[in-house]
């Protein structure tokens, strides 16, 4: 059995909701939408992924193409996950006080030295519980592909609407860049793009993403979500992970897969509510 250090831990808040909660239905879950995903060659070094975070039914074969990157790959020993706040503002940067994620598929460490130094370079907010789906929902992929691992999870609480969702996202990656450039780290974005009522409009704004992704363009990005001409909600995320993989040498990305919530229920007619899904890679070549 594994030794579980002090700290606690933060059980899962959304098992067999927005993913299966039984181990074994969970994994084969998983590998169905890994054995479906295909496996990109990439001409350098993976520095970054990009995943959606909507229930697995809706966006886990999309997730899949990011985590499908990681098979028969490079060790990473640390993932340092990115994600947005959804429900109460947390500060500027959350992160657990637990010493453990707990899912179906057991516990994944929280890197507590990284946690600390993080702390000396930017203002954390520890916090006892969280309700955030976005982050948890990216930790069995990992768990599937990487099998162990420690987690830096960091819940950004400025949105990438206005200028402070924008500096808050380079203070981060200034501090990630610098705590991680020894380590044998991955950084992962969690996002999903447009939330519409017209699936057309979704089309036509997460166009606008995925270019400006596929093309490295992080300042074209950022003015582009700050003036709505495309939609994330886990926009600073992204362009935090971007900017830190750019500063340990990545300097290309490639879009994996996308779809959207229309494309999946088969729903596009208009006035429905639509969610767009993205997967991507980061890499330096």
């Amino acid at each position: 059995m594994r030794e579980v250090k002090a700290g606690g831990i933060r059980q899962s808040v959304i098992a067999g909701n927005w993913y299966p909660g039984q181990p074994d239905a969970l994994r084969r879950t998983l590998e169905g939408y890994l054995a479906d995903a295909e496996k990109v060659k990439l001409e350098g070094e993976l520095k970054a992924l990009i995943s959606p975070h909507a229930g697995y039914a809706y966006s886990g074969p999309t997730a899949a193409h990011a985590y499908k990157q990681l098979e028969n790959g490079p060790a990473f020993e640390t993932v340092a996950v990115l994600s947005p706040l959804h429900q109460a503002y947390l500060g500027r940067f959350a992160v657990t006080r637990a010493g453990y994620y707990e899912t179906p598929l057991g516990l994944v460490e929280v890197d507590a030295e990284l946690v600390e130094a993080l702390g000396e370079e930017v203002t954390l907010n520890r916090v006892g519980f969280d309700g955030e789906h976005s982050l948890e929902i990216q930790l069995p992929f990992l768990q599937q592909v990487l099998g162990t691992f420690t987690l830096l999870p960091v819940m950004l609480g400025e949105p990438l609407t206005s200028g402070r969702g924008l500096a808050a996202g380079r203070e981060l990656s200034a501090a990630l860049a610098k705590l991680l450039r020894d380590r044998k780290a991955l950084i992962v974005a969690s996002t999903d793009l447009s939330h519409l009522y017209d699936y057309d409009e979704v089309i036509r704004h997460d166009r606008v993403m995925t270019e400006l992704v596929e093309s490295f363009d992080i300042e074209g990005l950022a003015q582009a979500l700050m003036e709505g001409r495309c939609h994330a909600c886990g926009g600073a995320p992204v362009v935090a992970a971007l900017l830190t993989a750019q500063a340990l040498g990545a300097n290309r990305a490639k879009v994996l897969h996308y779809t959207n919530s229309g494309d999946v229920t088969g729903n596009r007619r208009p006035g429905s509510y639509t969610v767009g899904y993205m997967a991507a890679a980061v890499y330096r070549d």
